[in-house]
């Protein structure tokens, strides 16, 4: 029933905990009263972001399901616009765009949230398959991930393929460019920024150094 809400996005664990969610078994959970505190809604956020809702009567605490069914009513309305008004609040608040699909990509989004605390910004309502990471001192972008045809680096095909832009010291930049699978920085200033495509070509471990490597040249 409330599937949409969370539709194309992803749950930010630090932010679910933040809100006040509490992690019990794997999985989040949080609980609020609604409608004057008659009911207590209790809502749980699974590893792969499955999202249950569980409401209940305070006074009996039996379980109210008819908000689950197609029932009409005044009330019974009242009771879903509660709940939804909760929902949307918490995919605003806790959760961020799920636009990304490869692999590694989705490994590296990880890595940056775990290793700095850093979401991807989407920045460009134009092209909300393209993001960025910065830094929170300076502000400054350390990252992008973006979505590109394979044309637009050079190569033999428009697939579309998921990329990441990283910083890189300008006297190092010809060196890298020798070698396979490192472009120039697509939609960058090619002399600090080059490319690498995110389909396995370039190891995870050489990309963690090399994404650590651009997050600190952002602090100057």
């Amino acid at each position: 029933m409330f599937e949409d809400i969370f539709k194309r996005r992803k749950s930010v664990p630090s932010k679910l905990l933040e809100y006040g969610f509490e992690q019990r078994d794997g999985k989040y959970q949080y609980k609020i009263g609604i409608m004057n505190g008659e009911f207590a809604l209790l809502i749980t956020i699974d590893a792969d972001d499955n999202v249950d809702t569980f409401l209940y009567e305070k006074e009996t605490g039996e379980e109210y399901v008819l908000y689950k069914t197609n029932a009409a009513g005044t009330y019974i309305g009242e009771i879903r616009t509660a709940i939804t008004d909760i929902l949307q609040d918490i995919s605003s608040k806790c959760y961020q765009p799920s636009v990304f699909k490869a692999p590694q990509t989705l490994r590296m989004i990880d890595y940056v949230s775990d290793a700095y605390g850093d979401e991807l910004e989407f920045l460009w309502t134009k092209f909300p398959d393209n993001a960025v990471w910065r830094r929170k001192d300076t502000m400054k972008w350390y990252g992008a991930i973006l979505t590109v045809q394979r044309s637009k680096l050079g190569l033999d095909s428009n697939k579309q393929v998921e990329i990441i832009d990283l910083r890189i010291a300008p006297e190092q930049m010809a060196e890298l460019l020798k070698r396979e699978n490192f472009y120039p920085g697509w939609h960058m200033n090619k002399k600090s920024w080059y490319t690498v495509i995110l389909d396995e070509s370039v190891s995870d471990e050489e990309l963690l150094s090399l994404i650590q490597d651009s997050y600190e040249l952002a602090a100057k």
